[in-house]
């Protein structure tokens, strides 16, 4: 269901909206959340939207020296003949092979191209490939530059004690990065994208690189309008959005979309197959109901034309413009919380308002982590916590299975249906908050201390924060924050260090 098209963004872009004002824990804390977070896969559910797969194209390059008289003939390696080259590519396609199987998100590998000559090099920079993997246990330093500047993510294998020894295990560094010199010289190529026998090491880069292959083109629908939820997300989020990610927003008239909710409603057999999904729904054991069932009957006749929808256009995320306000509410004769919670249970992303600037973070952490990312409102964070709160939540946060969920009314309004979810204490979370402006993104990692029942937005989350409490009180920006089970701050580093014109300003300390 992923979108590939680079569009530009259509419609007209509305003015602001007005909406209703709105140090690491304990050892002991950690060790549970630990526990919980063992017990999260990254197996994404089989009837989720699939993404597209991520292509890698192994290269080992090697030389064949030859002996001469009295003289130093050869360099550092186990690689030096045709015999053991083709050994070796047989073990790393066996190695790959095993990888992609236990990925838990769509991956393949090419079959490795053998290299000791400049025009393997240019086969390798002309396949179809996502990723070049250069396995460098020889050849020219100027081959790895070419690959790692053809435009295309480069994460260099090496190895140490894993296998034959690789000639550039000793002068990557010195020849690679910094190009004969002391200091860092390639634009192109780094430390984080060096990885020495480890295939874990390999498997999250490559994990951060599919979230960013299919989080780049997503089609979005505004229904009624494109609207932020602040000037500066109004004024940047749409550009951001287009010109970085490569977003295409198609906006859906309120009215347009009234019209056929009407005649769903009037559809006898869409609304059988809605009240047998409102049945099933309200019969799970951890789902307890707390409000009129005809606002969860509303709730899933409007996700069910969401879903159309999204089938129809191609789109993986949506949302309602001013989404408490009366217009949208009297339209689904409920606020869209629980919609949008379906939505990401169903493996969408679906937020309330239509701000981009924070669609574009949860977008990529649900492709990331294949889980659902709860969009919240953050709090003053004190004593080593980070509270978050919204109304729209979803209620399988590990995207397998329902967390213990009262169905009630929106804080706000006192009306329809929205999800107060309880969530696992002790389970570790990533948090990524993204400024107003659409420059910058704030992360860290945490586990969830308590989820309390204060007067404020249902679903609620204290966060006790692994990470430099200090820094995010006084530098933390933006309002909403993204939420998702599992630590995935390296994942959303690396995918911002290859995407480009973000910074990433990570609080927690990463492996």
């Amino acid at each position: 269901m992923k979108n590939q098209t680079n569009e530009s963004l259509q419609g007209r872009f509305l003015s602001r909206r007005g909406f209703l004002g709105g140090t690491a824990a304990a050892g002991g804390l950690f060790l549970a959340a630990n526990a919980a977070s063992d017990k999260i896969t990254n197996t994404r559910p089989a009837n989720w939207p699939t993404g597209t797969p991520l292509i890698l194209q192994p290269v080992l390059a090697y030389d064949l020296p030859q002996r001469q008289d009295r003289t130093s003939w050869r360099g550092y390696g186990g690689i030096h003949t045709e015999e053991a080259a083709a050994a070796e590519a047989q073990r790393i396609n066996s190695e790959l092979q095993d990888l992609t199987q236990r990925a838990g998100f769509p991956v393949e590998s090419r079959p490795v191209i053998l290299a000791r000559d400049a025009a393997a090099i240019d086969n390798a920079i002309a396949s179809d490939a996502d990723v070049l993997i250069p396995c460098a246990a020889g050849g020219a330093v100027e081959w790895y530059w070419k690959l790692a500047n053809c435009g295309k993510p480069n994460i260099m294998f090496l190895r140490h004690k894993s296998g034959p020894y690789y000639l550039y295990h000793e002068i990557v560094h010195w020849r690679v990065l910094r190009h004969h010199e002391d200091a860092m010289a390639e634009p192109a190529l780094d430390t984080g994208d060096i990885v020495v026998d480890d295939y874990e090491e390999l498997l999250w880069r490559l994990r951060a690189l599919y979230g960013l292959k299919n989080a780049k083109g997503t089609k979005v629908l505004a229904i009624g309008s494109l609207v932020a939820y602040s000037a500066p997300a109004q004024e940047n989020g749409p550009r951001v959005a287009r010109d970085l990610w490569g977003y295409e927003v198609e906006v859906i008239p309120r009215e347009e979309f009234a019209g056929r909710l009407e005649k769903s409603r009037a559809n006898p057999e869409f609304m059988k197959a809605v009240e047998a999904e409102t049945d099933r729904f309200l019969s799970i054991p951890q789902i307890s109901l707390q409000t009129e069932r005809k606002f969860v009957v509303n709730s899933f006749m409007a996700w069910r034309l969401c879903r159309t929808l999204l089938e129809e256009e191609q789109a993986f995320n949506f949302g309602f413009d001013h989404c408490m306000g009366h217009d949208i509410i009297a339209m689904l004769d409920t606020p869209p919380c629980l919609v949008l919670a379906l939505a990401n249970d169903a493996g969408y992303t679906a937020y309330c308002h239509t701000d981009l600037s924070h669609t574009m973070p949860g977008v990529l952490l649900r492709w990331i982590a294949g889980k659902p990312t709860f969009l919240c409102n953050s709090h003053f964070p004190h004593d080593g916590l980070y509270t978050v709160a919204h109304c729209a939540a979803p209620m399988k946060m590990d995207g397998h299975n329902y967390e213990p969920v009262t169905v009630m009314t929106h804080y706000e309004s006192d009306y329809g249906a929205a999800s107060k979810v309880q969530y696992a204490k002790g389970q570790v979370v990533t948090v990524v908050q993204p400024d107003l402006h659409c420059t910058r993104w704030h992360g860290f990692r945490g586990s969830v201390a308590d989820t309390p029942s204060l007067p404020m937005c249902r679903s609620q989350m204290d966060i006790a924060i692994d990470g430099d409490v200090k820094r995010i009180t006084e530098e933390i920006e933006g309002f909403h924050a993204q939420v998702v089970y599992g630590d995935y701050l390296r994942e959303v580093g690396y995918a911002l260090k290859k995407l480009g014109g973000l910074e990433w300003i990570n609080y927690s300390q990463t492996a």
